[in-house]
């Protein structure tokens, strides 16, 4: 359950079309729901602004569809991370899409989107973190864009869009080998910049920790990073500034 969920509940309420003991019902299993292999953490959305999000990998397929119709119950929608096209299948769900380059399933994302969040990828090999970070700040409810295949080997094909650099609100930079690109990007815009290494590189990247390395000695300031390949923690981050002083939005 979110905000807006909490409060359409308690308008209906208020206005009699959903009686106290119905409300109840909905609500009790906040702040989780213990399913025994799992403890599903409902209130979550209501804590941090960000739902709990269903981690498929190791998991058995049965438990992430239970846990994931669980969410769905509860709040009409969810989020699954290193996610397969057979888990999407077994949900049998029309509207959920399952995102192979991600590796992602979404279903009830929000609709109005705010903000701008710009998705930034050093090499075409960066694209599936950069997709997980563009699919979880869109499902959060950011607007995002995306600029691929820009890294510093061929800098003009970046500096020809700066004016869509400036115009972004927030800026996520994925790049793996030496992971110099969010340094450039960095010294380009005032905005809020968050540095996703990937483990993409050849044997001295180290799995990633070369680009993890540079990023988190990079002389500009201000610049957030990420763990390796963590495209989902950045888009959380990412949406999570941009919608900073951001109108609510009302219809999910």
């Amino acid at each position: 359950m979110d905000i807006k969920k909490l409060e359409s509940l308690l308008n209906d309420i208020k206005n009699g079309s959903t009686s106290i003991k119905d409300a109840l019902d909905i609500i009790k299993h906040l702040p989780y729901e213990d399913m025994d292999f799992a403890k599903i953490d409902h209130h979550r959305g209501l804590r941090n602004g960000i739902p709990e999000v269903i981690f498929a990998q190791n998991k058995k397929t049965d438990n992430v569809i239970a846990i994931a119709n669980s969410m769905l119950k509860k709040s009409g929608r969810f989020l699954i991370t290193k996610a397969s096209e057979e888990i999407c299948r077994a949900l049998n769900l029309k509207k959920a899409r399952f995102y192979p380059e991600s590796r992602i399933i979404s279903y009830g994302e929000t609709r109005n989107k705010v903000g701008h969040i710009l998705i930034v990828s050093a090499g075409t090999s960066d694209i599936p973190v950069a997709e997980e970070a563009e699919v979880t700040a869109s499902f959060l409810g950011s607007k995002t864009e995306r600029l691929y295949d820009v890294g510093i080997a061929g800098i003009h094909r970046l500096l020809s869009h700066r004016k869509l650099i400036q115009k972004a609100r927030v800026i996520i930079v994925v790049a793996g080998m030496e992971g110099a690109l969010p340094s450039v990007v960095g010294g380009l815009t005032d905005k809020p910049v968050i540095a996703v290494p990937t483990s993409v590189g050849y044997g001295t990247s180290l799995g990633g920790l070369t680009a993890l390395f540079a990023m988190l000695n990079s002389c500009v300031p201000g610049i957030a990073v990420v763990n390796i390949d963590n495209g989902f923690g950045a888009g959380c981050l990412a949406h999570k500034i941009n919608i900073i002083g951001l109108k609510p939005n009302k219809k999910g």
